[in-house]
């Protein structure tokens, strides 16, 4: 007699967030099912560390200096280029005029090697990128429920971001 198909059944906790407070010039919470750990490469360079999801999402801070433009370009290129893999990329602007935060979300679909990027600015001083990235190869599939919980993760963390100064 054949086995029954049996399928896979991922669940995650719910998220509890976190602040992060870390001395830089931006804040947000996120979900205690992440780690934060320093990138070391610049100051204020973030990985937020999902561990049992073998996923990161490196965030990367940038002063602007008259080159918020450049920055903007540079963090659509890093979208873009996943256009050889990708079937879509869904872009949503999001605007928090009373806490300065203005930015993209970008949710790339497909045999992609980052899943969701996204940058925010204040259109003066400051700019964050932020790319999630699994340590596997692209299976979108399979993946799928993993880069849902993080997607709504980084969410609340574009909902409850600020700039400190």
């Amino acid at each position: 007699m054949p086995k029954p198909y049996g399928e896979l059944r991922l669940e995650y906790p719910t998220p509890k967030y976190i602040a992060f407070t870390e001395p830089c010039n931006y804040g947000f919470e996120y979900s205690d099912f992440a780690k934060i750990a320093p990138s070391n490469k610049k100051p204020c360079w973030y990985y937020l560390v999902y561990p049992q999801l073998k996923a990161k999402v490196f965030i990367t801070y940038y002063p602007v200096e008259n080159n918020l433009n450049e920055h903007i370009m540079e963090s659509e290129k890093m979208v873009y280029d996943h256009t050889i893999k990708a079937t879509s990329i869904d872009t949503k602007s999001f605007a928090y005029p009373e806490k300065r935060v203005f930015g993209n979300f970008y949710e790339l679909k497909g045999h992609t090697a980052s899943n969701i990027q996204f940058y925010a600015t204040d259109s003066t001083k400051h700019f964050v990128t932020a790319y999630l990235y699994f340590n596997t190869r692209p299976k979108p599939d399979s993946l799928a429920p993993a880069v849902d919980y993080v997607k709504n993760d980084l969410l609340h963390l574009i909902d409850t971001f600020q700039w400190k100064k």
